[in-house]
């Protein structure tokens, strides 16, 4: 079995052997900065001369330095070397500190290496494999393999303590985990977007749950003992077809092409040019290839795909750069007249010219102005496509009832008209254009959802208009503001009654939000984020906050615990997963 990366040349397959014994899974240190950090390069750190001084010599050994400075902290480079740390232990990694030799690869770059896959990355859902050379260990960071395979790499790019390559072939595969007749989409393996159609979902699951585990022990400070075993991964209803939007992407003309159509002399373009790529980038690269389908989006986005892409070949000589593309599923907007119960009209409906396909009571919406509708539950939801929601509506259903299970634990006594007991005041912050705001009300008597964004606040009022018949609109309120800010707009809500839904962009949310939040004190905190890690340091953040403010006289003993925590999974066939961690004040 091979598995050929697009950069490679190699396309002889090999046969695939009994696999041998699996290798453990990463398991990294609880603190994997102390003592040692993520470094800069050595100022005096020189690279080996290999030609005359120049002008130009001295800007890239200037852009080398700049390379080598330390990754933004919790960004996927953080994350990936932390991991590469702790695979090779802590002593030998600061040997190679003391020798200056942590930014030296003992390969030389394109070496083929035969290797033996130790873990995968539970951050990327890359491979993680040690290669030796002489008494020198280097980590190899490589796509699309397994725990315990033996595959054939080729190195490409060297960073600090690790380099990245190709996969060339799988030369015994892991039999237990990989089954390519699992594999749905022609470009698997070419492709950057899906790392896991070879598993089985239930593998998939598995390793997600893994991912949340091992943020927490790594990134969140927060003593073992005081957090609880991890649920099981929420699944998917729909693990393929289920992406409800798409953002593929060209690259512009060559400029000597532009220059020829400027002079008139390059002929007038009839079908795809060999050097237009409409789609997504390849493994480990930033080159876009080809993709005619896509089986993880939705059916009209695949029958819109062809359309977006013959449209943009049409006009290929109007574009000087290259952009980026937006496929999204809605429903049918109806006529202005035919909203329910009095609901406001939108003030922009998507114009008809931005339709690029109809399919089963569905259209593609590719007009980033236009607007998009969707129904999750009983709600109906509309916003600008160009604005986000959430990519995978198959999820959101079991998404919301976790959230709504997890604030009342004895929610299966409730109704729509009888609340279960429990908080009766809800907070969302980073509310967007009102997802949890408008699924959750009708268990709460006054919900007010913070955001930023004047235009989703405008999505969440007119949301909350459309769905009049099955919720009290006049208990429900949005505010725009920075929701660092936003505990002094619910000072009267009761805070033994109060629920607070977190639903942070990456980043995550910052140590101002954090102070107010513990100050304020709400019964029940729900935190939903799509980065485990940033959300594992602010959830660490938060209990020492906690457990110092209930020192206080205003904390009167009372602190946060975390009480369950689990993965939910919008992306099937990848290594993304999202994280639900629910705290309660006792």
């Amino acid at each position: 079995m091979a598995s050929t990366h697009p950069r490679s040349r190699s396309s002889s397959p090999a046969t695939a052997s009994a696999h041998p014994e699996k290798k453990p899974r990463l398991d990294i240190s609880p603190e994997p900065a102390e003592p040692l950090e993520i470094q800069d390069a050595p100022a005096d750190y020189q690279a080996p001369p290999s030609a005359p001084t120049s002008k130009k010599n001295a800007k890239g050994k200037k852009n080398k330095r700049l390379q080598r400075r330390a990754p933004e902290p919790f960004s996927s480079d953080d994350i990936l070397t932390r991991e590469v740390i702790a695979l090779l232990g802590q002593d030998y990694v600061q040997s190679l500190v003391d020798q200056k030799l942590d930014w030296d690869a003992p390969f030389e770059q394109f070496a083929h290496l035969d290797l033996t896959v130790a873990c995968i990355s539970p951050s990327t859902g890359e491979s993680l494999s040690i290669a030796q050379s002489g008494d020198r260990k280097w980590v190899i960071v490589t796509p699309l393999s397994l725990p315990g395979e033996r595959i054939r790499a080729r190195v490409y790019r060297h960073a600090r303590l690790h380099s990245h390559a190709d996969l060339l072939e799988v030369l015994e595969s892991n039999s237990e985990w990989r089954d390519m007749s699992r594999v749905q989409c022609q470009y698997f393996g070419k492709c950057a977007g899906c790392q896991y159609q070879m598993l089985s979902y239930e593998k998939q699951l598995e390793l997600k749950r893994d991912t949340v585990i091992q943020a927490y022990k790594n990134y969140s400070g927060i003593s073992p003992d005081l957090v609880p075993t991890i649920g099981p991964t929420i699944a998917s209803p729909l693990q393929y077809g289920y992406r409800t939007k798409l953002t593929p992407h060209f690259q512009g003309p060559p400029h000597s092409l532009q220059k020829a159509w400027k002079r008139g002399e390059a002929p007038a373009i009839e079908d795809k040019p060999d050097w237009l790529k409409i789609g997504f980038h390849a493994v480990g690269t930033r080159n876009v290839m080809d993709i005619e389908e896509c089986p993880i989006a939705t059916p009209v986005i695949n029958k819109a795909l062809p359309v977006v892409r013959d449209t943009v070949i049409k006009n290929i000589t109007k574009y000087k750069r290259g952009a980026t593309l937006l496929l999204r599923d809605s429903l049918p907007l109806p006529p202005p007249e035919a909203e329910a119960d009095g609901a406001a009209a939108d003030p922009s409906p998507s114009p008809s010219s931005s339709i690029a396909a109809e399919h089963d009571g569905h259209i593609c919406v590719t007009d980033q102005k236009g607007t998009v509708r969707e129904r999750v539950g009983d709600m109906l939801f509309q916003y600008t496509a160009g604005t986000f929601f959430q990519n995978n509506n198959s999820a959101l259903v079991p998404l919301t009832s976790y959230v709504r299970d997890a604030i009342f634990p004895s929610s299966s006594t409730s109704t729509p008209t009888a609340p279960a007991p429990g908080p009766t005041h809800l907070v969302d912050a980073y509310c967007g254009s009102g997802l949890f705001s408008i699924m959750l009300a009708p268990a709460f008597s006054t919900v007010a959802g913070i955001e930023l964004s004047a235009e989703s606040i405008r999505a969440a009022e007119h949301n909350a208009s459309l769905n009049a018949s099955s919720l009290p609109t006049s208990s429900i309120s949005f505010m725009s503001g920075d929701a660092a800010n936003i505990f002094a707009t619910v000072h009267n809500f009761p805070r033994a009654q109060t629920a607070l839904i977190i639903d942070p962009p990456r980043k995550g949310t910052d140590a101002r939000f954090i102070e107010q939040m513990v100050a304020f004190g709400a019964s029940t905190v729900v935190y939903v984020s799509c980065n485990v890690h940033t959300q594992a340091r602010d959830v660490g953040m938060i209990l020492a906050q906690s457990a110092a403010h209930a020192q206080t006289e205003a904390g009167a003993g009372k602190r946060y615990v975390l009480e369950s925590l689990c993965g939910l999974d919008l992306f099937p066939q990848t290594a993304h997963v999202e994280a639900i961690a629910v705290l309660r004040l006792v």
